[in-house]
Parts: C-alpha cells; sequence; structure tokens
C-alpha cells in the first residue's frame, strides 16, 4: 500500500536476520537492478554476496512504502560522493548497513542527514586500529573500563563513528577521530562540535541479535521520534 512521503515525521529502522537459503536469494534478485545483479555476481565469499542482496532487497522493500513505486523500479544511484541516493527526490532520507547475519536499513522524510551502521558485537577490532579512529579522551575513557566491558565498548564507538560518517555521506575520508563521543545519560553525545552540531542526534539501537546497530540522524528540530522493528520476508516483492 503506498504511504504518502510526508506520513511521519519520524526515523524507521528495519533489522533482518536474513535467510541463508539459495530459493529466497533467487527471489530477491527480482527486485534488483541489472548493476545490482553484476555487482553481487562480483563477490567472492558467498556471504557477502548474500549480505548485499538482502541489503539491497530490505532497501527497496522499504523505500517502496515511502514512495508507492515497485521495489524493482526504483532508480537508485550514488552521488557525486558515493552515498546511494533516490534518482530526482531528496527525500525520503535513507541509509542501509549489512554485516554478516543482520542487515539495517534507516528511513526518515524529515532529516537533514542520516547514517546507520551495524557491528557484529564480537568483532575482534586491534588495539592499533583502536589508536587510529579512537580521541586521545576516548582512549581514556576505555582504559579505565573493566574488561568484560571493554571490547563492546569499542565496537560500539567504532559503530557510533561509522553511522555519523556515512550521514554526512563521506566515510573513512573523514578521520574517525575528529567525531568524539562522551556519554550522558546512558545516551552518546557528540563533543567538540560546536553549536551547529546541537541537530546531530546518536543513539545506539536495540539489535535483538548479537550485533551492535548504531544511529546518526540531523534534523533542524528535536530528534524524531525512532521505531524499530524487525523486518520478516514474508511477501514477495511488488510488481
Amino acid at each position: 500500500m503506498h504511504q504518502p512521503e510526508d506520513r511521519a515525521a519520524g526515523i524507521e529502522i528495519a533489522l533482518w536476520q536474513y535467510s541463508r537459503n539459495e530459493g529466497d536469494r533467487n527471489r530477491w534478485v527480482q527486485s534488483l537492478s541489472t548493476d545490482e545483479r553484476e555487482r553481487a555476481a562480483t563477490y567472492y565469499f558467498d556471504r557477502d554476496r548474500a549480505s548485499f542482496l538482502a541489503g539491497r532487497y530490505l532497501l527497496r522493500r522499504l523505500l517502496s512504502v515511502y514512495t508507492g513505486i515497485s521495489p524493482s523500479k526504483l532508480l537508485l544511484s550514488p552521488d557525486n560522493r558515493g552515498k546511494l541516493r533516490l534518482e530526482g527526490r531528496e527525500r525520503p532520507q535513507f541509509s542501509l548497513a549489512n554485516t554478516e547475519g543482520l542487515v539495517a536499513v534507516a528511513v526518515a522524510s524529515a532529516c537533514d542527514h542520516l547514517g546507520i551502521d551495524c557491528e557484529r558485537v564480537d568483532t575482534e577490532i586491534e588495539a592499533a586500529a583502536v589508536d587510529s579512529y579512537c580521541s586521545a579522551d576516548e582512549r581514556r575513557w576505555l582504559a579505565e573500563l573493566p574488561a568484560s566491558e571493554r571490547a563492546h565498548a569499542v565496537v560500539a564507538l567504532w559503530t557510533l563513528k561509522e553511522s555519523h560518517l556515512k550521514a554526512l555521506g563521506v566515510g573513512l575520508r573523514e578521520d574517525p577521530r575528529n567525531v568524539a563521543f562522551s556519554w550522558k545519560d546512558g545516551i552518546p553525545v557528540m563533543v567538540d562540535g560546536g553549536d551547529g552540531d546541537r541537530r546531530w542526534h546518536h543513539r545506539l539501537v536495540e539489535s535483538g541479535s548479537q550485533h551492535v546497530v548504531a544511529l546518526a540522524a540531523c534534523s533542524q528540530f528535536r530528534l524524531p521520534s525512532i521505531s524499530t522493528r524487525l523486518f520478516q520476508d514474508d511477501n514477495m516483492p511488488s510488481e
């Protein structure tokens, strides 16, 4: 059913622990563009190919709801920074992330920038990598944590930074140490950003799985409401 783009000012997050079944993948491909199918074929590892297909399938399903356009008819293309856009439309804003076993998509109609990222909670990040993306204050904070909490905190910081850089559309072309976080009442807050960055909001999202999910949103006003749901692939793609 078509729902108008201004139907809500909130942010919708869909999380999907996708199927590993080859038959399901064959169905997902029907909603993808020729370019997406060709790109999927270039992945050497089956797990990477499945993750890419699931991500684009879920993204097209959600954007179809917002636009009223069939998933396979949506025109997606990268902008000059490589950030995926809907051709001919500035809204809705959206962001896609995938990692082994999980795909996350965020969609919003009233945000200036939107980014989402996800990582497995057991991702091992070496000390040298932590030094390369964490600020001095963040490294001190991590060092003070109990060893049992540190590994999870490292992944959370990385995911928060990735979501912010994806929202900006710059990726790792920006030094991650320039995007630093502290915690206020359990909520991540970007520090040393100046007054203009008060429009930025960051959240860690409950995933219901062994993954860390982070959201970054830039809004003219207060943070829009956030709704999170677990996607169930129980319908054939609309044609």
